[in-house]
């Protein structure tokens, strides 16, 4: 059977489509659409009329690849805008009566563990003590690993579009703004800090959108058009290419081949993130993957 599996996150609505047989299963298609659901109201625990018209686009524009290869069943997922929003009701309800999709909100600890599925579907043996990192528009998920199992996981309220929506951010972006934002994430990752408690981490495997750009600023390609399941990614080339962005200037980062339009602004505060984990937890290995939270869902289909 062929099973579509949409993710409705706060920047991005993501789309796997995978044909299932038994245990087995090949990814048919994977894709993406920007909707920025946060923008204009995520701190304000709002979704504005815009994100609403933009999340229905792409829903039924995701529904257009759906039917192109004739899936079976189509699992849709919403995270953090949609969770934390008062009017989220009604929002789903649009959705529903616009597509006639029914849209899941699930909770940032369940989140959490199908992130957790979508990696292990990717790599076979995860090293014990990973921490696994997944940046999002409205929440990002990190989750410790022992044995190729969940050690500890949390869903933290500290996504990119929060920081864009909540902070002054100069272009380009100034050192006190850095300061400031970094200062933001530290605070916030205390139970992250507490967690590790001083230990190194094995290694950081990042997946979605940020770490997706990652990979394709350091391969100069463009984005949706080098899938990887996973690349090691050397603390050097994250440095230089962190470097290189947080310096930049909007306009810059609009020119380069590797950067999505959604990205352009978020990449700043999520490099900023990136490189904070880096140093605290003492990591020097990093593997991205593009496998994540959809992925997850899949897994647990193929696994009924």
């Amino acid at each position: 059977m062929k099973l579509a599996v949409i993710d409705l996150g706060t920047n991005t609505c993501n789309l796997v489509i995978a044909e299932i047989d038994g245990q087995n299963y090949q990814i048919l298609h994977q894709g993406k659409v920007g909707v920025k659901l946060g923008k204009g109201g995520i701190n304000k625990k709002m979704l504005t009329a815009e994100a609403f018209e933009r999340a229905v686009s792409a829903l039924k524009k995701h529904q257009e690849t759906i039917a192109r290869f004739d899936a079976h069943k189509t699992i849709t997922i919403a995270t953090s805008a949609v969770r934390d929003a008062d009017n989220k009701a009604e929002f789903t309800q649009a959705l529903f009566d616009a597509t006639g999709l029914e849209l899941s909100v699930i909770s940032g600890e369940e989140e959490a563990r199908l992130i957790f599925d979508g990696v292990t579907l990717a790599l076979d043996q995860i090293p014990a003590n990973s921490l696994i990192m997944d940046i999002g528009g409205g929440s990002n998920e990190f989750i410790q690993t022992e044995s190729n199992r969940v050690f500890w996981k949390e869903s933290f309220p500290l996504g990119m579009a929060r920081v864009v929506d909540g902070f002054k951010i100069s272009d380009p972006i100034l050192p006190s703004e850095i300061i400031a934002i970094e200062s933001w994430f530290a605070s916030g990752l205390a139970n992250l800090w507490n967690q590790f408690n001083g230990k190194r981490a094995t290694q950081l495997i990042g997946c979605s959108g940020a770490f997706d750009t990652l990979a394709d600023l350091i391969d100069d390609t463009a984005p949706g058009t080098k899938a990887r399941i996973t690349q090691d990614i050397s603390l050097n080339e994250f440095n230089l290419i962190a470097d290189m962005i947080i310096r930049s200037t909007k306009s810059e980062r609009e020119k380069l081949k590797a950067m999505e339009p959604l990205r352009v602004e978020m990449i700043v505060p999520a490099f900023i993130l990136i490189r904070l984990v880096l140093r605290k937890l003492n990591i020097s290995k990093i593997t991205q993957t593009d496998f994540a939270l959809r992925e997850g869902v899949l897994k647990e289909w193929i696994n009924r």
